[in-house]
């Protein structure tokens, strides 16, 4: 895309993680500037990526071409009345926060927006992410390009046709690192409670995870389960371990998970 300057409201982990993939990919640091209240975590940004900084949030998106909205929802609708005051018809709104549909930024905002919701996730900080999207029929295919450069400098992208998809995104992409520290914390602790060092377990589980990722990642042709069938020898250990699990009910476990994580972003879309 050509060269925006852009205006990142909020100075959290995902806002430096994304700045450093703009950088790192040779994005002009000195067209991106990030708010915060934070003194410390903005110096941080300043000093390691040598972008602009400051603290008040009017002045810094007066001059933007492209407004990054990374605060916690609770805190929204307070960040974009303020920002209400300016003209923002020549200006893109990136939104990246669970839950807030797009019609209620418009509201937020009183004014007619370009507006583009973003779903990440945390292993957007080291580059591997996954980020959904989602942008009404009015938005451009040029403000397209900018949402995808921006989130692609984390990792992968998906764009989903209707905003309700972006619900399941959450509980697919955006949540579910979370789901699998959990699993692989609880395999860390039962190895501990048999007497392994910590350490190895950890080396154990944490290399296991990641070459299952690739291996489902580098064979599309496979599904899951037939990965899953192909390392699972009848009789062996791993059906066991697999029976143990299926007799567990995993699979409605998971579904509860993702369906309560679902009816979350449902809810804050009505509380917010």
């Amino acid at each position: 895309m050509a060269e925006k300057k852009i205006c990142f409201i909020g100075a959290g982990n995902m806002t430096r993680s994304i700045i450093t993939g703009l950088v790192s990919h040779g994005y002009p640091a000195d067209l991106i500037l990030a708010t915060n209240p934070s003194a410390p975590k903005l110096e941080a940004l300043k000093s390691s990526l040598n972008i602009k900084t400051s603290h008040d949030n009017l002045v810094a998106a007066k001059d933007a071409d492209v407004i990054v909205l990374s605060v916690k929802p609770h805190f929204m609708q307070q960040v974009c009345e303020q920002l209400s005051t300016l003209d923002l018809s020549d200006k893109l709104i990136i939104t990246i926060a669970a839950g807030i549909p797009a019609k209620r930024y418009g509201d937020y905002f009183g004014q007619e927006i370009k507006l583009i919701r973003t779903m990440p996730n945390t292993p957007t900080q080291i580059g591997v992410g996954m980020t959904g999207l989602f942008a009404g029929e009015e938005i451009s295919t040029e403000h397209k390009a900018i949402a995808e450069q921006l989130m692609l400098s984390g990792g992968e992208i998906v764009w989903v046709e209707k905003e309700s998809e972006l619900d399941q995104v959450i509980a697919l992409s955006g949540s579910s690192p979370a789901y699998f520290f959990l699993f692989m914390e609880a395999m860390i602790e039962n190895a501990k409670s048999s007497g392994m060092d910590e350490t190895k377990a950890r080396e154990l589980v944490q290399q296991a995870a990641l070459g299952a990722a690739q291996m489902v990642k580098q064979n599309p042709e496979l599904s899951p389960a037939q990965l899953r069938e192909n390392v699972t020898s009848k009789g062996g250990t791993t059906a066991q371990a697999v029976a143990a699990l299926e007799s567990g009910n995993i699979r409605g476990i998971v579904k509860q998970a993702m369906d309560d994580c679902v009816t979350r972003a449902q809810e804050m879309a009505k509380q917010y």
